[in-house]
């Protein structure tokens, strides 16, 4: 286990860096019972930094599992009304929302995939309202990890369960640039890093990437208007936060028509408790034709078939090979850490923010630019030290942008 001292720092560097917590603004948590002890130092930091108000919304992997195995299927399938008012009265209220992931990956690798595919399905639908918030930044967020034992085991599975968990931590820490003596100075220079990297790409304006690694041949058309993101991100009232830590990503939209041939992934995909492994896609005008998958095809195919926009593409997200979480040499089965070891994309929505004027543009508005909207919004690994991407300019020609998994581009802005 490490130092109270260290949690605290993790703890400040997720308020002021992650949320960026103001003084008299409320602070929602999303967290496991397995970490209330790092979640109360969590809280009890929020208020010294000046939160009016710190509501936790607590959850509970062995309960989750057995409410899939007893609950009726009707209620697994129905979104508590009073959840989405809770969720929804917090973000009119511009509080700050705290994600504390640690799930068991292996969490409903036994039950139906149809039961976890109806129940998500049912949650993002109920939640309509509030993901607006989050997607267009009209809020603050940010999703963090904690160690939990069985989360810990599956990455360490050779170790006691004590010994697994004191692991993650050392690795989550470091990751997370808690262990430098300056957390927060240390992520202002790697926010900078990204601005560099994301205004490169945004001066370059390719119109389609062409991605070409083992198992991958695919060409990817990018909106006019195409923004690429990445580190920090501002909120509508203009308030700096990281909706992601760890995150080595800079980020853009393809168009949702334009996305052909086929993907393959590299890392595990854990879904909603459930892992998906060794698995590709193949697209034909932004549509999944085909797919298959080693492990967890069913799955694969119940989250394809959420809405229409399931199968169709909403994230580009490029990470060199040589990232903090790749270079840890751990598969975490954890999007968060994973996503950020290796290009990836998502199937599903994509953020309205990662094309000019998306935020104000309706439905109609939105589909004439390219922008897919679903349900859903699931990102996988397609990264690996073996993977090249090629820019393709307005005039047809084209340069590298990776090579061998890393960036061909100057980046440093030298």
């Amino acid at each position: 286990m490490v130092s109270q001292q260290i949690q605290e720092k993790y703890a400040e560097l997720a308020l002021r860096t992650g949320v960026n917590l103001q003084k008299g603004q409320a602070l929602m948590i999303n967290s496991s019972l397995e970490g209330a002890d790092f979640t109360k130092i969590v809280a009890k930091k929020a208020y010294e930094l000046g939160a009016k108000d710190v509501h936790i919304n607590w959850a509970d992997d062995e309960l989750t599992l057995l409410k899939y195995q007893y609950a009726p299927e009707e209620v697994i399938a129905d979104y508590p009304e009073w959840k989405v008012k809770l969720h929804d009265t917090f973000a009119e209220d511009g509080a700050a929302v705290l994600n504390i992931r640690s799930t068991n990956p292996d969490l409903l690798k036994d039950i139906d995939p149809k039961k976890v595919a109806k129940a998500n399905k049912a949650a993002a639908q109920a939640m309509t309202n509030f993901r607006k918030y989050t997607m267009n930044d009209k809020i603050t967020w940010s999703i963090i990890s904690i160690p939990t034992g069985d989360w810990a085991q599956k990455i360490f599975p050779d170790k006691s369960r004590e010994d697994a968990i004191a692991s993650l931590w050392e690795a989550i820490i470091k990751i997370v640039r808690v262990d430098q003596e300056d957390p927060i100075a240390a992520w202002d220079a790697h926010n900078e890093t990204l601005k560099t990297a994301r205004e490169i790409l945004n001066e370059k304006n390719y119109k389609k990437l062409i991605f070409k690694a083992p198992g991958t041949d695919l060409e990817l058309e990018l909106p006019d208007g195409h923004i690429w993101k990445g580190g920090s991100a501002v909120s509508e009232k203009g308030i700096t936060f990281n909706p992601n830590m760890p995150t080595e990503e800079v980020f853009s939209m393809p168009h949702k028509y334009g996305v052909n041939g086929t993907v393959a992934s590299t890392k595990p995909l854990n879904y909603g408790g459930s892992l998906i492994d060794n698995f590709s896609l193949t697209f034909k005008d932004g549509k999944v034709v085909d797919f298959k998958a080693e492990q967890g095809q069913d799955t694969l195919k119940h989250l394809l078939e959420t809405d229409e926009g399931a199968s169709r593409l909403g994230e580009i997200a490029l990470v060199p090979h040589e990232s903090p979480v790749s270079q840890s040499g751990l598969i975490f089965y954890n999007t968060l850490f994973d996503e950020n070891a290796s290009c990836h994309i998502a199937l599903g929505k994509a953020y309205p923010t990662n094309v000019k004027g998306g935020s104000a543009m309706n439905e109609a508005e939105l589909d004439k630019a390219g922008v897919n909207d679903s349900l859903t919004h699931v990102d996988f690994m397609i990264g690996s030290e073996k993977l090249d991407i090629d820019g393709v300019k307005a005039d047809g020609s084209s340069e590298p942008v990776f090579r061998n998994g890393t960036w061909a581009l100057d980046i440093t802005g030298k």
